[in-house]
């Protein structure tokens, strides 16, 4: 379970144990050092395989509705995700090629009976002479 604190209570923190900072000093760090720290744990990430699940979800984020796409493991963990407005095969696109980015092309994609995944794979695999087989769950 993950706990919210504020830069000023982590400042206050700092100060109890001799250590002096500021909170805006804290984010600044923050916004410098996590995009570093990002990279470095995805190129040591161990891959994931050759075959995808993807799954989507309809969630509240901050009072507005959003499309949730996220690619899943055969534990079931979270690899990638994206929050969209829309379920379209733009969005879907978009999705696909995050996560190709980020850990190659599939030789497996399973969905759902989703119009728009089914679009993208095969917009993607015509763009780019891939062949990512669809599999579909019987939902």
């Amino acid at each position: 379970m993950a706990y919210q604190i504020s830069y000023r209570q982590l400042e206050e923190m700092m100060e109890e144990r001799g250590v002096e900072v500021d909170h805006s000093t804290l984010n600044r760090w923050v916004a410098k050092y996590v995009p570093l720290l990002d990279q470095q744990f995805r190129a040591r990430q161990h891959p994931f395989g050759s075959s995808w699940r993807l799954d989507e979800t309809y969630l509240k984020v901050k009072r507005y509705w959003k499309y949730r796409t996220k690619r899943v493991d055969k534990a079931g963990a979270t690899v990638d995700f994206l929050l969209t407005a829309k379920r379209n095969r733009q969005a879907a696109l978009r999705f696909l090629r995050k996560a190709i980015g980020r850990h190659g092309v599939p030789e497996t994609i399973t969905i759902d009976k989703s119009g728009a995944n089914t679009a993208a794979i095969a917009s993607y695999n015509a763009e780019h002479e891939a062949d990512i087989e669809i599999l579909s769950q019987n939902i």
